[in-house]
Protein backbone atom coordinates (compact mmCIF):
# COMPACT_ATOMS: atom_id res chain seq x y z
CA UNK A 1 0.00 0.00 0.00
CA UNK A 2 1.18 3.60 -0.49
CA UNK A 3 2.85 5.51 2.31
CA UNK A 4 -0.01 6.57 4.64
CA UNK A 5 -0.93 10.24 4.07
CA UNK A 6 -1.52 10.97 7.76
CA UNK A 7 1.51 11.71 9.99
CA UNK A 8 2.62 8.80 12.14
CA UNK A 9 2.32 10.97 15.30
CA UNK A 10 5.68 9.90 16.67
CA UNK A 11 7.85 12.00 18.93
CA UNK A 12 9.78 14.75 17.21
CA UNK A 13 12.94 13.53 18.94
CA UNK A 14 13.17 10.43 16.77
CA UNK A 15 16.69 9.10 16.46
CA UNK A 16 17.84 7.23 13.41
CA UNK A 17 17.30 3.92 15.21
CA UNK A 18 13.67 4.86 15.79
CA UNK A 19 13.22 5.73 12.13
CA UNK A 20 14.82 2.45 11.13
CA UNK A 21 12.50 0.52 13.47
CA UNK A 22 9.39 2.22 12.13
CA UNK A 23 10.31 1.59 8.50
CA UNK A 24 11.43 -1.96 9.21
CA UNK A 25 8.13 -2.75 10.91
CA UNK A 26 6.20 -1.14 8.04
CA UNK A 27 7.94 -3.48 5.61
CA UNK A 28 7.42 -6.54 7.82
CA UNK A 29 3.71 -5.90 8.46
CA UNK A 30 2.97 -5.06 4.83
CA UNK A 31 2.21 -1.35 5.26
CA UNK A 32 4.95 -0.90 2.68
CA UNK A 33 4.16 -3.62 0.16
CA UNK A 34 6.64 -5.76 -1.79
CA UNK A 35 7.69 -3.98 -4.96
CA UNK A 36 6.49 -0.58 -3.75
CA UNK A 37 8.74 2.34 -4.67
CA UNK A 38 9.99 4.33 -1.69
CA UNK A 39 10.70 8.05 -1.83
CA UNK A 40 12.63 9.43 1.10
CA UNK A 41 10.69 12.72 0.98
CA UNK A 42 7.35 10.88 1.36
CA UNK A 43 8.69 8.72 4.18
CA UNK A 44 10.18 11.73 5.96
CA UNK A 45 6.85 13.57 5.79
CA UNK A 46 5.02 10.51 7.12
CA UNK A 47 7.36 10.12 10.09
CA UNK A 48 7.74 13.84 10.68
CA UNK A 49 11.53 13.83 10.42
CA UNK A 50 14.16 15.12 8.02
CA UNK A 51 15.27 13.09 5.02
CA UNK A 52 18.72 12.30 6.48
CA UNK A 53 17.64 9.64 9.04
CA UNK A 54 15.28 8.17 6.45
CA UNK A 55 18.13 7.73 3.98
CA UNK A 56 20.29 6.13 6.67
CA UNK A 57 17.45 3.79 7.62
CA UNK A 58 16.93 2.77 3.98
CA UNK A 59 20.62 1.92 3.72
CA UNK A 60 20.32 -0.33 6.79
CA UNK A 61 17.20 -1.94 5.37
CA UNK A 62 19.04 -2.61 2.13
CA UNK A 63 21.81 -4.30 4.10
CA UNK A 64 19.21 -6.55 5.72
CA UNK A 65 17.67 -7.40 2.34
CA UNK A 66 14.33 -5.70 3.06
CA UNK A 67 14.64 -3.05 0.36
CA UNK A 68 16.45 -2.88 -2.95
CA UNK A 69 18.36 0.23 -3.90
CA UNK A 70 19.71 1.31 -7.27
CA UNK A 71 22.27 4.13 -6.97
CA UNK A 72 20.95 7.30 -8.54
CA UNK A 73 17.61 5.72 -9.35
CA UNK A 74 14.96 4.20 -7.07
CA UNK A 75 14.46 2.27 -3.85
CA UNK A 76 11.79 -0.42 -3.67
CA UNK A 77 10.53 -2.86 -1.05
CA UNK A 78 12.09 -6.26 -1.67
CA UNK A 79 9.86 -9.14 -2.65
CA UNK A 80 9.89 -12.43 -0.76
CA UNK A 81 12.99 -14.00 -2.28
CA UNK A 82 13.48 -17.65 -1.43
CA UNK A 83 17.28 -17.53 -1.54
CA UNK A 84 17.53 -14.43 0.66
CA UNK A 85 15.07 -15.79 3.22
CA UNK A 86 16.81 -19.16 3.31
CA UNK A 87 20.16 -17.45 3.89
CA UNK A 88 18.65 -15.43 6.73
CA UNK A 89 17.04 -18.54 8.22
CA UNK A 90 20.36 -20.37 8.39
CA UNK A 91 22.02 -17.45 10.16
CA UNK A 92 19.15 -16.75 12.59
CA UNK A 93 18.78 -20.41 13.55
CA UNK A 94 22.52 -20.67 14.25
CA UNK A 95 22.53 -17.48 16.34
CA UNK A 96 19.59 -18.59 18.48
CA UNK A 97 21.20 -21.97 19.01
CA UNK A 98 24.37 -20.27 20.24
CA UNK A 99 22.44 -17.77 22.37
CA UNK A 100 20.48 -20.49 24.17
CA UNK A 101 23.59 -22.58 24.75
CA UNK A 102 25.28 -19.60 26.37
CA UNK A 103 22.17 -18.49 28.27
CA UNK A 104 21.12 -21.72 30.01
CA UNK A 105 23.37 -21.17 33.01
CA UNK A 106 22.37 -17.50 33.25
CA UNK A 107 18.56 -17.74 33.05
CA UNK A 108 16.81 -17.00 36.35
CA UNK A 109 13.51 -18.37 37.59
CA UNK A 110 11.95 -15.05 36.65
CA UNK A 111 13.36 -15.39 33.11
CA UNK A 112 11.85 -18.84 32.74
CA UNK A 113 8.47 -17.61 34.03
CA UNK A 114 8.62 -14.75 31.53
CA UNK A 115 9.30 -17.21 28.71
CA UNK A 116 6.32 -19.34 29.75
CA UNK A 117 4.10 -16.25 29.90
CA UNK A 118 5.27 -15.09 26.46
CA UNK A 119 4.55 -18.55 25.02
CA UNK A 120 1.06 -18.52 26.54
CA UNK A 121 0.39 -15.16 24.87
CA UNK A 122 1.84 -16.56 21.66
CA UNK A 123 -0.53 -19.54 21.72
CA UNK A 124 -3.50 -17.30 22.48
CA UNK A 125 -2.65 -14.99 19.58
CA UNK A 126 -2.39 -17.95 17.21
CA UNK A 127 -5.79 -19.19 18.34
CA UNK A 128 -7.28 -15.78 17.53
CA UNK A 129 -5.46 -15.53 14.20
CA UNK A 130 -3.75 -12.33 15.37
CA UNK A 131 -0.44 -12.39 13.47
CA UNK A 132 0.79 -9.09 14.93
CA UNK A 133 0.26 -10.24 18.52
CA UNK A 134 1.81 -13.64 17.73
CA UNK A 135 4.94 -12.01 16.29
CA UNK A 136 5.23 -9.69 19.30
CA UNK A 137 4.93 -12.59 21.76
CA UNK A 138 7.37 -14.71 19.76
CA UNK A 139 9.86 -11.82 19.71
CA UNK A 140 9.57 -11.49 23.48
CA UNK A 141 10.03 -15.22 24.04
CA UNK A 142 13.25 -15.45 22.04
CA UNK A 143 14.60 -12.13 23.30
CA UNK A 144 14.86 -13.46 26.87
CA UNK A 145 17.62 -16.05 26.29
CA UNK A 146 19.35 -13.66 23.86
CA UNK A 147 19.47 -11.01 26.59
CA UNK A 148 20.65 -13.57 29.16
CA UNK A 149 23.50 -14.64 26.87
CA UNK A 150 24.71 -11.01 26.88
CA UNK A 151 26.52 -11.49 23.58
CA UNK A 152 26.32 -8.26 21.61
CA UNK A 153 27.58 -9.91 18.41
CA UNK A 154 24.66 -12.36 18.47
CA UNK A 155 22.18 -9.58 19.17
CA UNK A 156 23.54 -7.45 16.33
CA UNK A 157 23.31 -10.23 13.77
CA UNK A 158 19.78 -11.15 14.87
CA UNK A 159 18.69 -7.51 14.67
CA UNK A 160 19.79 -7.43 11.04
CA UNK A 161 18.40 -10.71 9.73
CA UNK A 162 15.36 -11.62 11.87
CA UNK A 163 13.08 -9.07 10.11
CA UNK A 164 13.64 -10.92 6.83
CA UNK A 165 12.10 -14.02 8.40
CA UNK A 166 9.30 -12.11 10.13
CA UNK A 167 7.77 -11.27 6.76
CA UNK A 168 7.45 -14.98 6.05
CA UNK A 169 6.29 -15.81 9.58
CA UNK A 170 3.32 -13.47 9.25
CA UNK A 171 1.94 -15.88 6.66
CA UNK A 172 2.24 -18.74 9.11
CA UNK A 173 1.08 -16.97 12.26
CA UNK A 174 -2.09 -15.75 10.55
CA UNK A 175 -3.22 -19.41 10.65
CA UNK A 176 -2.91 -22.27 13.11
CA UNK A 177 0.18 -23.66 11.37
CA UNK A 178 2.40 -22.13 14.06
CA UNK A 179 1.18 -24.57 16.71
CA UNK A 180 4.38 -26.60 16.35
CA UNK A 181 6.32 -23.61 17.66
CA UNK A 182 4.19 -23.54 20.83
CA UNK A 183 5.18 -27.11 21.66
CA UNK A 184 8.83 -26.46 20.85
CA UNK A 185 8.78 -23.36 23.07
CA UNK A 186 7.43 -25.41 25.99
CA UNK A 187 10.12 -28.01 25.46
CA UNK A 188 12.80 -25.35 25.24
CA UNK A 189 11.79 -23.81 28.57
CA UNK A 190 11.77 -27.23 30.26
CA UNK A 191 15.28 -28.02 28.99
CA UNK A 192 16.57 -24.62 30.08
CA UNK A 193 15.08 -25.18 33.52
CA UNK A 194 16.78 -28.59 33.68
CA UNK A 195 20.13 -27.01 32.77
CA UNK A 196 20.55 -29.16 29.63
CA UNK A 197 22.29 -26.59 27.43
CA UNK A 198 23.11 -28.86 24.42
CA UNK A 199 19.55 -30.21 24.16
CA UNK A 200 18.03 -26.76 24.64
CA UNK A 201 20.27 -25.37 21.91
CA UNK A 202 19.14 -28.11 19.50
CA UNK A 203 15.48 -27.31 20.17
CA UNK A 204 16.13 -23.59 19.64
CA UNK A 205 17.64 -24.40 16.26
CA UNK A 206 14.76 -26.72 15.38
CA UNK A 207 12.25 -23.98 16.16
CA UNK A 208 13.59 -21.80 13.37
CA UNK A 209 13.82 -24.73 10.97
CA UNK A 210 10.00 -25.06 11.09
CA UNK A 211 9.87 -22.28 8.50
CA UNK A 212 11.10 -24.68 5.83
CA UNK A 213 7.65 -25.66 4.46
CA UNK A 214 6.82 -21.99 3.90
CA UNK A 215 10.16 -21.50 2.19
CA UNK A 216 9.47 -24.44 -0.09
CA UNK A 217 6.13 -22.90 -1.06
CA UNK A 218 7.73 -19.67 -2.29
CA UNK A 219 8.27 -19.23 -6.04
CA UNK A 220 11.74 -20.29 -7.18
CA UNK A 221 14.36 -17.65 -7.71
CA UNK A 222 14.60 -16.09 -11.13
CA UNK A 223 17.56 -17.60 -12.98
CA UNK A 224 20.50 -15.31 -13.56
CA UNK A 225 20.59 -13.96 -17.13
CA UNK A 226 22.77 -16.07 -19.37
CA UNK A 227 25.92 -14.52 -20.77
CA UNK A 228 25.80 -14.71 -24.58
CA UNK A 229 28.44 -17.01 -25.99
CA UNK A 230 30.84 -15.66 -28.60
CA UNK A 231 30.00 -16.47 -32.22
CA UNK A 232 31.30 -19.85 -33.31
CA UNK A 233 33.01 -20.00 -36.72
CA UNK A 234 31.54 -22.30 -39.33
CA UNK A 235 32.86 -25.87 -39.23
CA UNK A 236 36.08 -26.29 -41.10
CA UNK A 237 37.00 -22.61 -41.14
CA UNK A 238 39.76 -21.04 -39.14
CA UNK A 239 39.07 -17.88 -37.18
CA UNK A 240 40.10 -14.79 -39.12
CA UNK A 241 42.91 -12.80 -37.56
CA UNK A 242 42.95 -9.05 -38.10
CA UNK A 243 46.16 -7.89 -39.73
CA UNK A 244 48.08 -5.29 -37.79
CA UNK A 245 48.91 -2.28 -40.02
CA UNK A 246 52.51 -1.29 -40.41
CA UNK A 247 53.55 1.86 -38.54
CA UNK A 248 52.57 5.02 -40.40
CA UNK A 249 50.06 3.27 -42.68
CA UNK A 250 46.28 3.56 -42.51
CA UNK A 251 44.48 0.50 -41.26
CA UNK A 252 43.09 -1.71 -43.99
CA UNK A 253 39.38 -2.43 -43.89
CA UNK A 254 38.61 -6.11 -43.55
CA UNK A 255 37.85 -7.81 -46.83
CA UNK A 256 34.18 -8.40 -47.61
CA UNK A 257 33.14 -12.03 -47.53
CA UNK A 258 32.59 -13.70 -50.90
CA UNK A 259 29.00 -13.74 -52.11
CA UNK A 260 27.00 -16.64 -50.81
CA UNK A 261 26.57 -19.53 -53.19
CA UNK A 262 23.47 -21.61 -53.36
CA UNK A 263 23.80 -24.87 -51.46
CA UNK A 264 24.27 -27.97 -53.56
CA UNK A 265 21.54 -30.55 -53.10
CA UNK A 266 22.89 -33.73 -51.64
CA UNK A 267 21.02 -36.88 -52.52
CA UNK A 268 19.83 -38.85 -49.51
CA UNK A 269 21.62 -42.17 -49.11
CA UNK A 270 19.43 -45.15 -48.49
Amino acid sequence: MPVPPAPAHVQRSLLRDDVYTRLRDAVVDGTLAPGEQLRDADLAAWLGVSRTPVREALQRLAGAGLVLTTPGRSTTVATLDRREIRNAQVVVAAMHRLAVEEAVGQLTAADLDAMREANARFADALGRGDADAALAADDLFHAIPVAAAANTAIATVLDQFTPVLRRLERLRFASLSGRTSVRLHDRLVDLCAAGDAPAAARVAHETWETLQPLLDALPPESPAPATPAPATPAPGTAPTALATPAPGTAPTAPASPPPATAPTDIEDTP
